[in-house]
């Protein structure tokens, strides 16, 4: 078994509906993998570099799970990869220490996937907000091995019994096929 490192990138946690709901699945389905939740683990925002340092040296599969926020991941996410991945560390001259581990995007839009498409309301397919984490993955000699994308699981519809039971439903769906991707790096 690989060692797998799940990355929460949800600026709070305890107020998500999608996101909450594929990592607790994500939880039972892969209890040996470890979980970073970075809400609670930095709320200040001040990460601990070598305890994050660490974790990536002891993984061999990093999962970045994370709601869409303005077209990117949440801040707190993006502030732990300036500070974790660091020259010498992830790139540079010495910076080898993550080559040939595989990144896998996970993450989540409230605006459902159909609007994400050129002349759509989001004006682009999803594909092209991912270039700064693919090359991310390039620079640090990283794997990329794409990603697994859910919209429609607004955070607006949580009050509405039968449209919640769907969200629910297509979060526990994300998680499975997180975990069928990541089974099939291991096992390929």
């Amino acid at each position: 078994m690989k060692n797998i490192l799940i990355v929460s990138g949800h600026p709070d946690l305890n107020n998500s509906f999608a996101n909450k709901n594929i990592l607790e699945e994500l939880n039972s389905l892969l209890p040996e993998a470890e979980f970073a939740y970075l809400d609670k683990l930095y709320p200040d925002f001040r990460i601990d570099i070598e305890t994050e340092q660490k974790r990536l040296l002891r993984a061999d599969i990093i999962v970045f799970q994370f709601p869409l926020f303005w077209y990117s991941a949440p801040s707190l996410l993006h502030r732990w990869i300036e500070q974790t991945f660091v020259h010498g560390f992830s790139h540079g001259r010495t910076g080898d220490k993550l080559k040939g581990k595989k990144l896998i995007l996970s993450f989540t839009s409230g605006a459902p996937e159909e609007m994400y498409c050129y002349g759509g309301l989001q004006n682009y397919p999803i594909e092209d907000f991912l270039p700064p984490y693919k090359q991310l993955a390039n620079l640090c000699g990283l794997q990329w091995e794409g990603y697994i994308y859910s919209g429609g699981l607004s955070y607006a519809n949580r009050h509405d019994e039968k449209i919640l039971r769907q969200m629910k439903d297509k979060a526990i769906n994300h998680a499975y096929s997180l975990v069928e991707k990541i089974k099939n790096l291991e096992n390929p």
